[in-house]
């Protein structure tokens, strides 16, 4: 009896200390990989990369290649093959390719082209629409290292950092989905991922410090949504994107700690109350609306002659979504309006007659003929008290100088003060979820801790781990190890375009491009913008004749031997007059 006492007693002990928070993913599971769409580099027909650690690559025709430690590659789109140039040798590896991490992968990755920020994962490349398409297979722990730095950065609070952490990962484990090609973009359609930056200590520490922590809800991975700012007041996913929400996971919350923080987004403009200095879009809108009033049909409807003498309140209105929502989409004005009419007068005779005389002829009088009417303009009068509604969304916010992104989903607040009418608007983003100004004043100015940050913006939600064991490295074959590849041939640079007789008739002078790495390239663009499309890339050393200045400063018209493009003056160096 003793006995079974004290089993019983160490049984309730195992029962009361193994009781973790939900848990994601088996303890010995491999971190979970994801699967991202590298839209920012913007590729056309060429790549270039710089390795750290060995990369087995493999292309869609069965080739295999082992890259030397510490090499220079690069993937060239040539008639719907790729193909790859290194060390002076170069081989087709058919219309796909794939570059694995041979070593351990805290020490292997690459970079792309001249960019600083490394990319520690594998790299399988496409051929999409005739360009080249990269996608990149990486851990979530190194994923969410390559975003903290871009949502955040170094210089938001420690425990931000980790609400933000926890926040990216859950949001990136959530939309992994084997039925598609990628699982997020590295774009703000999904969440910023540029790789992991040179200077990443306290970002870096906040995924470490979180590591394998995500959200859930009900038992379920949730998605992790966040946004900029939330302008005081968070969102539902249902009424961003429809459908139904996640049931204890978000709420329509007041937040205060996004307001108070003076780096939330927010847009202010003041209406006075004598009418005046009223922009010119507002008052048209303004005009709009009240012109339809019952009161004012006998005032001439050109809008010169309406005025505004003086406003006697405005009113925010009719909420986008149910209560509590603060997503006001009505302006009510009520003010005192005034107004021009044409008006006509007939002037009489001082008698009423007029005295005709023939020669020779007693004079006689006979009715005077009838003036024609005279139309004129009155002055300004008052035409009375009038109340309008004006639809906020979008005229009257982007009248008033209120839009913050364009989403036209501001939070906006109306403050009578003495000179009139002080509009604010905030929302930075979405605003379901997490806020990112909300987390740093709650850290900042509050002191409250990362489960604090999730709890207050993720109502209901628990907190679960995820497996930590890596995956095992990528292992070629043993004859690969002997050989980086074939051997040599072509030069990874394609044949520089000459610079004819021809291509230099009117130019100004002959330039070289030179201020650009060995490894990278300069986009010669339709327009003078770097927003413009691109018509081809420039390599290091190709000469151009520069064909004329132009107004956008720093912008020249450049000419080869078989187009015309604007490039950035900053990357030429004159070679000699024409």
């Amino acid at each position: 009896m003793k006995y079974r006492k004290i089993i019983c007693l160490i049984l309730c002990a195992i029962i009361l200390t193994a009781a973790p928070a939900a848990v994601f993913a088996a303890e010995k599971e491999t971190i979970p990989e994801i699967r991202v769409l590298l839209q920012r580099w913007s590729l056309t027909d060429r790549l270039d990369i710089r390795t750290e650690g060995r990369y087995l690559i493999r292309g869609g025709n069965g080739t295999e290649i082992l890259l030397p430690e510490s090499a220079e590659a690069v993937f060239l789109l040539r008639e719907k093959q790729i193909i790859l140039f290194c060390r002076e040798m170069s081989v087709s590896l058919g219309s796909s390719a794939e570059a694995l991490r041979r070593g351990a992968r805290s020490t292997t990755f690459f970079r792309a082209g001249s960019k600083a920020e490394t990319y520690p994962g594998d790299l399988s490349l496409t051929i999409q629409d005739g360009q080249l398409r990269a996608v990149l297979r990486i851990g979530v722990e190194d994923y969410v290292r390559g975003v903290i730095p871009w949502e955040m950065g170094e210089g938001f609070p420690e425990e931000a950092l980790k609400a933000q952490a926890v926040c990216a990962r859950t949001y990136g484990l959530n939309r992994r989905d084997a039925g598609r090609s990628y699982d997020v973009t590295d774009t703000t359609n999904d969440q910023v991922f540029r790789g992991i930056p040179e200077s990443h200590e306290k970002t870096d520490k906040a995924v470490s410090d979180t590591a394998g922590r995500v959200i859930m809800s009900n038992g379920k991975l949730a998605q992790g949504y966040y946004s900029a700012s939330n302008g005081g007041q968070t969102e539902l996913p249902g009424n961003v994107w429809g459908g139904r929400d996640a049931a204890g996971c978000y709420a329509v919350t007041e937040d205060p700690y996004d307001v108070e923080n003076p780096e939330s987004q927010t847009r202010t403009t003041l209406i006075r109350a004598d009418g005046t200095e009223i922009y010119d879009a507002l008052f048209g809108l303004i005009y709009e609306a009240f012109r339809k009033e019952k009161g004012l049909e006998a005032f001439l409807p050109e809008k010169e002659y309406f005025r505004i003498d003086r406003i006697e309140n405005i009113e925010l209105r009719d909420p986008r979504y149910a209560r509590p929502s603060r997503l006001m989409t009505t302006m009510r004005i009520t003010a005192v309006l005034s107004g021009k009419q044409m008006v006509t007068e007939t002037a009489a005779p001082a008698d009423g007659l007029v005295w005709e005389e023939e020669e020779g002829a007693t004079p006689s009088p006979t009715p005077r003929e009838t003036p024609a009417p005279t139309p004129h303009l009155s002055d300004w009068m008052e035409a009375g008290t009038f109340t309008a509604d004006i639809p906020l969304f979008p005229d009257a916010v982007r009248a008033l100088g209120l839009s913050i992104s364009g989403a036209d989903n501001e939070i906006i607040t109306v403050e009578k003060t003495d000179g009139g009418f002080l509009l604010r608007s905030g929302r930075f983003g979405h605003g379901v979820g997490l806020s990112q100004r909300g987390a740093q004043q709650m850290a900042s100015a509050h002191g409250k801790k990362w489960k604090e940050i999730i709890a207050f913006y993720f109502p209901g939600s628990s907190i679960g781990q995820m497996g930590t064991e890596e995956a095992a490295p990528v292992t070629p074959e043993p004859a690969l190890a002997a050989t980086p590849g074939p051997a040599a041939s072509p030069t990874p640079r394609p044949t520089l375009m000459p610079v004819t007789e021809k291509s230099m008739e009117g130019a100004l002078y002959l330039a070289s491009v030179e201020n650009i790495e060995d490894d990278s390239s300069l986009n010669l663009r339709a327009e003078p913008s770097t927003g413009s499309e691109i018509i081809m890339r420039l390599y290091k050393h190709q000469q151009v004749a520069v064909i004329s200045d132009h107004d956008v400063p720093g912008w020249v018209r450049v000419r080869t031997d078989t187009t015309e493009g604007y490039v950035m003056a900053s990357f030429l160096e004159k070679i000699e007059e024409p």
